[in-house]
């Protein structure tokens, strides 16, 4: 039977216990903790394995680049666009979303839809205006680093509806498929006019990644809903444009989805709307001092 005393005393041991310090947590089991979560949860095949086909895609574009064959790098960025639209959805679908996989595609989409293109353009025709064309490489290079970074710190934060700023699968498109249609129509690369063209494509892509325009994101469209008829209609006929000539519809395409963000946003600024991807500034309020404190 306990006795007051041995009350004291165990209240006495408690005190000391609350106030002991506690162990000081270091980056390296941080990173120790992270990777014995990772080896314990697994990693999910299906999604991770069209990430790493698109990654493949875009990699071969840069060997097609080196090998001369600039069509079948343009291709190889279109390919790897396709499946990093897929990625996501089956990671959805298949309910095997993951901090791993949101990762891993940032860094894939940094290397296929940031530094191929960059790279394809650079080798293809931009070298040629010397150190002008390098940095034009380098301001779409860094423009696509840029918009996948605010892309990861604003997820919750924009509209899903849209995206802020060009997203970096449409502006790989939009390089590609100058370099597709250029190669595909046989112009010459030595035309006088064809590097300065290639460079204004190439700046215009990068600095949109980064700007506040609107563009539409089609995530708000429901592929389960019905349509109308027509609708399957149109479907057939664009079907039927595109292998008519893919080449120019497919930068047609691209080029009327790149201007449409500003042609969005000034019709949002004409009629007094506010832009659905520019978060709101963070109000901070101040308590006002009390009297005492005065």
């Amino acid at each position: 039977m306990s006795t007051p005393g041995d009350k004291i005393k165990a209240a006495r041991n408690r005190r000391r216990l609350s106030f002991a310090p506690r162990p000081r947590v270091t980056p390296q089991a941080i990173v120790k903790e992270r990777i014995d979560t990772v080896k314990k949860k697994g990693i999910y095949l299906l999604p991770n394995l069209f990430t790493l086909t698109s990654l493949f895609s875009g990699f071969y574009a840069v060997v097609f680049a080196m090998q001369g064959d600039f069509e079948k790098a343009a291709i190889a960025i279109f390919v790897s666009m396709v499946l990093d639209g897929c990625d996501g959805r089956v990671a959805r679908l298949t309910h095997t979303s993951s901090s791993f996989g949101v990762e891993f595609d940032s860094l894939a989409d940094m290397c296929a839809f940031g530094m191929a293109p960059a790279l394809v353009v650079y080798q293809w025709t931009l070298h040629g205006l010397g150190r002008l064309g390098m940095a034009a490489a380098f301001v779409y290079c860094a423009g696509a680093a840029l918009r996948l970074a605010r892309f990861n710190t604003n997820v919750g934060v924009v509209d899903k509806s849209f995206f802020q700023g060009l997203p970096s699968p449409a502006a790989a498109a939009l390089v590609a498929g100058f370099v597709w249609l250029a190669v595909d129509q046989r112009i010459p690369v030595d035309s006088a006019w064809l590097p300065w063209m290639a460079l204004v494509i190439t700046v215009y892509a990068g600095l949109t990644m980064v700007c506040n325009a609107p563009f539409y994101s089609g995530k708000s469209f429901h592929y389960g809903r019905s349509v109308p008829f027509w609708f399957l209609i149109a479907a057939v006929v664009l079907l039927f444009v595109v292998a008519n000539d893919p080449a120019l519809v497919v930068f047609i395409l691209f080029c009327l989805y790149a201007l449409s963000g500003f042609v969005y946003q000034f019709y949002l600024w004409y009629t007094g709307q506010n832009n659905p991807v520019r978060p709101k500034d963070d109000i901070i309020e101040l308590d006002e001092p009390s009297e005492d404190e005065k």
